[in-house]
């Protein structure tokens, strides 16, 4: 090794060092050593799995794991997410890290990008929240290059999933899901995503820990792994041996080399029915703080269980201080189950819906005794409190003064063409302004272009723009011919309009 290259590898642990941790998706969060990773109502329902997904390849003892086979299966279910908007960002900040600026424009949409995979035919999508909050319009591109716009189906920011939907014709390819509970430290894992834009990466490594706490500790459970997880990756699947979803990718840590985090699939599915039908996941909620009674506890306090939840706290006005718990009260069971932990407790009534009854099982001086409850709403984090309000309609129609592909036009006069230095012998209209989200701006066509043809049909003149814009068929592709007076080019590109009222 050259000192050149020792010294290259010493800075970049440095760097590495002070980052943290980052998200894999396309804006770091604020206050923690650890970043998440970054609509209409759908009528049809999320089918389950098992019915629409592929068979997983069986684990055969002795047999080499393939996941070259495992990725070539996959790669067509894992999808690439495009996320723009008009202006600020959902935390009112212009300019938002998490998104990328198209060059140096000032009125260029605000874009972030990840990854997906699909998850029943019928075209719903998971991917994470941080990859589409706040988004004008959601882009979803399928392994085999066709676009379409994306509906924001249900979101839940307290563990960072989305749901979307594309309107298809035609089945989709689906991504397995499998049981993330059997998943076993030293397992062998894949990542498939859009990593810094490269499109259907596939890295591989092990799980590393399951169970990590990360942001919020009551309901984080994440898988660590060590699988190449970067910026992009964000919402892709990370998958077992047998070809089964076993997590979403969702955050890496920048100081010390992949090392990186994904929500177990277990938890996301359970969740699914909430989104799908509410666009949005309501959880039970006690109100108490609670430790796991560990042996230490177990001895240090004299109590008779030697397993339970252990109430460290009770918040004013919740159900749990209307029912008379309080601190050093241990929490045996709930509805007949046995607690073991801090942790099967929260999950349990996490699980439960609000407004239920709920009757614990709480031992408190030698005496054990139940006491019923009725749940309400578990409160989101003050970070992602003002967040949960979603429209059910993410994608807005063009307004009628741009037009299905988001662009204004005005003739072309001799002056015009002298003053932004076209060629005399062209034959179109000037682009003059771009919605900042719409379907022209994220093709990357620009104010001060001029556009020559639209389908092969000439566009000599404004009224013949409106005219071929109006026989457009709905939901169509289009190819458009414009010229680049700053390249001197003609260039065709195409674009998936949008639905004017």
């Amino acid at each position: 090794m050259t000192r050149q290259t020792a010294g290259y590898i010493a800075l970049t642990a440095i760097v590495s060092f002070l980052l943290g941790v980052i998200a894999t998706g396309t804006r770091p969060a604020s206050g923690t050593d650890v970043l998440r990773a970054r609509s209409g109502a759908a009528t049809a329902t999320v089918t389950t799995p098992a019915a629409t997904a592929p068979a997983a390849t069986p684990d055969v003892p002795g047999q080499p794991i393939d996941f070259a086979a495992v990725a070539a299966r996959m790669n067509a279910a894992v999808v690439n997410v495009d996320a723009a908007s008009r202006g600020t960002d959902p935390r009112g900040r212009t300019a938002p890290r998490w998104r990328r600026d198209i060059g140096d424009d000032p009125s260029a949409p605000h874009e972030g990008s990840g990854s997906g995979f699909i998850i029943d035919p019928a075209g719903f999508i998971l991917t994470n929240f941080h990859v589409v909050e706040g988004a004008d319009r959601i882009t979803i591109t399928l392994g085999d290059g066709r676009s379409f716009r994306a509906d924001l189906v249900g979101v839940d920011p307290a563990i960072d999933v989305a749901l979307l939907r594309i309107a298809v014709t035609g089945p989709l390819p689906v991504a397995p899901l499998g049981d993330s509970d059997t998943l076993r430290v030293g397992e062998w894992v894949c990542a498939i995503g859009n990593p810094l834009g490269y499109v259907h990466s596939v890295t591989v490594g092990v799980v590393s820990f399951l169970g990590r706490k990360l942001f919020d500790q009551s309901l984080d459970a994440f898988i660590q792994t060590d699988a190449a997880i970067s910026f992009g990756n964000s919402g892709g699947p990370l998958i077992n041996s047998r070809g089964q979803v076993v997590g979403m990718t969702t955050a890496i840590s920048a100081q010390a080399s992949n090392i990186g985090f994904a929500i177990p699939i277990g938890q996301v599915v359970a969740i699914l029915p909430q989104l799908r039908d509410n666009g949005r996941v309501a959880r039970g909620f006690i109100g108490v703080g609670l430790t796991d009674l560990t042996p230490g506890l177990h001895r240090a306090l004299a109590v008779d269980p030697e397993r339970g939840a252990l109430v460290q706290d009770v918040n004013p006005g919740t159900p749990a201080d209307r029912a008379g718990l309080r601190p050093y009260d241990v929490i045996t069971a709930a509805d007949g189950r046995q607690i073991r932990s801090d942790e099967d407790l929260i999950r349990y009534i996490a699980g439960r819906q609000p407004g239920t009854l709920a009757t614990l099982d709480v031992w408190r001086d030698g005496v054990t005794r139940q006491i019923p409850l009725k749940l309400t709403e578990r409160p989101l984090p003050p970070s992602t409190r003002t967040r949960t309000q979603i429209s059910r309609e993410v994608r807005p129609a063009a307004s009628s003064e741009m037009g299905p592909l988001g662009i204004s036009v005005k003739d072309l006069d001799a002056a015009t063409m002298a003053r932004q230095q076209i060629p005399s012998n062209l034959q179109g209209v000037l682009i003059v302004d771009v919605d900042s989200a719409g379907p022209a701006r994220l093709a990357r066509i620009r104010a001060g272009h001029v556009l020559l043809e639209i389908n092969r049909h000439r566009v000599a003149s404004v009224a013949e723009y409106q005219a071929i814009v109006a026989s457009l068929p709905p939901g169509a592709t289009v190819a458009v011919m414009i010229y680049d007076q700053l390249a001197d080019a003609r260039t065709i590109i195409t674009i998936s309009p949008d639905s004017v009222p």
